[in-house]
């Protein structure tokens, strides 16, 4: 069966939530085709708004709606709901208490020959720094619908980091998601692939079987949240394997591999390794060739393996 693209999972996704609620709507930056969003346009036109190339003001709408009890899912490309409104998303939402879906689409290099200015390797870091937000990146559709069900439930802001093109599935029918929990993938007791996103969920699970061939054993984890981290989970395997990899789709500072790197200073020291952007800006390319370029790649992740094995 052919990969379902995620921007479609997110639109049927949202129309079965609308047409349970009617507070559940959507708001675009002009960016609805590329979202896959019309289909929701067309069902639900009075709790649609195009607010126009306006992100600020996207969050801004956003957050009134939320005011007057919507649960608005407000969407653009990553690098404009994160770079671009970020004071919006902060004040009018955050620090007000409203209930706000930011869901910034295209992360890291999923933005492709979009380029640099589009390529956001930061909008996690951005997003890190506001108090009591859930971040969430779904790994394949599945996580994808039932995140979107646990963040319109959730009252609070959440980012849903999302990419729009298909992806495989990882995870399998029947399976429950809850904000701030990961996921045990694999069992492993060398180390542990603690993994964000789709790109890098597939690349651990091909490390941990390359790994295997090798005599090693590999836990791989589907971190899913950055904020908040599922502590118990990740200091478990910690404790379980002594070695942890992080891999992500986004700058190694202020991402997921800072998270837990932070979460280790202060409750238990571990020798670790970060797969990701090392303090770089995007380029133009396929994802295939940003995806060598970056080393957002099994192989870099089985290096990063031995190389802490040997210690």
């Amino acid at each position: 069966m052919a990969d379902k693209e995620m921007r479609a999972v997110f639109c049927e996704t949202l129309m079965k939530l609308a047409a349970k609620d009617k507070n559940i709507c959507l708001l675009e930056a002009d960016l609805m085709k590329a979202s896959g969003t019309l289909p929701f346009k067309t069902a639900y036109p009075q709790q649609t708004i195009n607010v126009g190339v306006a992100e600020a003001n996207l969050v801004g709408v956003a957050s009134g709606l939320s005011a007057v009890g919507k649960i608005p899912f407000a969407t653009t490309f990553g690098c404009f709901a994160t770079r671009r409104a970020f004071d919006q998303f902060f004040l009018s939402a955050n620090y007000a208490k409203l209930n706000v879906k930011l869901v910034g689409t295209d992360p890291g290099i999923t933005a492709g020959f979009n380029g640099g200015t589009h390529m956001p390797f930061e909008d996690i870091g951005i997003v890190r720094l506001v108090p009591g937000i859930n971040i969430i990146e779904p790994s394949d559709p599945l996580s994808l619908e039932k995140l979107l069900e646990a963040s319109a439930a959730h009252y609070g802001c959440v980012y849903i980091r999302m990419a729009r093109k298909p992806v495989p599935d990882i995870h399998k029918s029947g399976e429950s998601f809850s904000l701030g929990k990961g996921k045990l993938l694999r069992d492993g007791k060398d180390l542990v692939i603690i993994a964000l996103g789709a790109i890098l969920v597939g690349e651990a699970l091909k490390a941990a079987d390359a790994l295997a061939k090798q005599g090693v054993s590999a836990a791989v984890i589907d971190a899913l949240s950055v904020k908040p981290l599922d502590r118990e989970l990740i200091l478990d395997y910690a404790s379980k394997t002594g070695r942890v990899i992080t891999a992500e789709n986004h700058q190694i500072a202020c991402g997921l591999g800072g998270a837990v790197a932070e979460l280790f200073a202060l409750e238990r020291p571990t020798p670790m390794a970060m797969v990701g952007v090392q303090d770089e800006f995007g380029e133009v390319g396929t994802q295939d060739w940003l995806q060598e370029r970056f080393k957002l790649t099994a192989a870099e992740i089985e290096k990063q393996a031995q190389k802490l094995l040997k210690k």
